[in-house]
């Protein structure tokens, strides 16, 4: 199954983080342990686009792939924040945890027919003016069901 995170109100490419400004930020998907597809935080929105294997075992859905994390029952994908060095590096500093658990499972049901996908629309920027990080849940975020030819 296919899974499009659309992020929308980002923070801003400049801000502080502990006390100590950050000049680079940026925002992308992790897959195992590497940011990828990365955006800058001052983008105006922000897609990112993963697959996801989806087992059902005992009744309960169970999710599987490189970009998805934690244990059986508590699966998720994490938007990574960080900066960005004048070498390329990137320095993480903030995570967002989508859960994937959460979601209906009739929603998962009808993501998996053919020419649909999963859509996770989410709004990038805390109450605090900063990154969202932590568990993300609505309203900052919504699950949803599109056509494959409708997100390309």
């Amino acid at each position: 199954m296919q899974i499009v995170i659309r992020g929308h109100d980002l923070p801003g490419r400049t801000f502080r983080v502990a006390a100590v400004p950050v000049h680079n930020v940026h925002v992308g998907i992790q897959i195992r342990d590497v940011p990828e597809q990365l955006v800058p935080a001052d983008a105006p929105n922000a897609t990112w686009t993963v697959d996801v294997r989806v087992k059902s075992d005992d009744g309960r859905l169970d999710f599987a792939g490189p970009a998805v994390h934690g244990r059986r029952g508590e699966r998720f994908l994490y938007l990574t924040w960080g900066d960005v060095g004048a070498d390329g590096r990137f320095a993480m500093f903030c995570r967002a945890k989508l859960m994937l658990d959460a979601i209906d499972t009739g929603l998962v049901s009808a993501a998996q027919a053919a020419g649909r996908v999963l859509v996770a629309t989410i709004g990038l920027t805390d109450a605090h003016g900063g990154p969202r990080g932590a568990r993300v849940e609505p309203p900052a975020m919504r699950w949803t069901v599109e056509s494959a030819a409708a997100v390309r």
